[in-house]
């Protein structure tokens, strides 16, 4: 298995969604019989020096990444602000530099809930990183998943402008995606009946203070 080379590998950096620990990785690697590696965890660069250790120790190549989260604004701290996934791998120095600087900024000034950075700033710092349109929780799957394939074309287009043949779409196989699509549904549906509910027992207090307060009036 020379030739495969794990892209998209999430550590236990990746809180509740790795298992992989970079102590054990390069040598499970060499077993079968790979040369190189890259990590990609999520929002995250805290493992890339141990991994970086361990892929010399075994005489392999280490690819540092991240599995970014990105939104429209990292300045939009409301609850209505998307956050989606973005994999960012650096070709060379200068990548590992904007890498890093992208993924300080997300903690800096995007935190909200999560440390996120914008496609402005993305874009004005793409020299020596290659880019992965992610999982499912990625812009372009979800587009497409949304079925609005007119704006997954237009959202390729974008990154495939700004970072040339180092633009890559991920293909995945994903048993539940359907079941991700229709999950998907279900909690927006789950949200809108929720904020009728919470809309309905407001509206029912006020009217309850207000009667409180004819009624007071009307005794005095």
């Amino acid at each position: 298995m020379q030739d495969f080379v794990h892209l998209h590998l999430h550590t236990e950096y990746s809180i509740l969604d790795g298992a992989t620990r970079v102590k054990s990785l390069f040598a499970r690697c060499k077993e079968l019989g790979q040369n190189a590696c890259a990590i990609t965890d999520h929002g995250n660069m805290f493992a890339t020096l141990q991994f970086a250790e361990n892929a010399k120790k075994n005489g392999m190549k280490a690819i540092i990444g991240c599995e970014l989260y990105m939104t429209d604004d990292m300045a939009d701290k409301t609850p209505k602000s998307k956050t989606e996934h973005l994999i960012l791998l650096c070709k060379n120095k200068k990548g590992y530099k904007n890498l890093i600087y992208l993924d300080s900024v997300a903690y800096v000034d995007g935190f909200y809930s999560k440390p996120r950075c914008d496609y402005k700033t993305l874009l004005e710092h793409t020299e020596g990183l290659i880019c992965l349109s992610a999982c499912l929780a990625g812009r372009l799957p979800r587009l497409l998943l949304e079925g609005d394939y007119d704006g997954a074309k237009k959202h390729a287009a974008m990154m495939k402008e700004a970072f040339g043949e180092d633009y890559y779409i991920e293909l995945q196989r994903n048993k539940g995606a359907e079941r991700s699509q229709s999950a998907s549904h279900q909690a927006c549906a789950r949200t809108r009946y929720s904020a009728r509910r919470y809309k309905r027992r407001a509206l029912l207090k006020e009217r309850g203070r207000a009667y409180s307060r004819s009624y007071a009036l009307h005794k005095h």
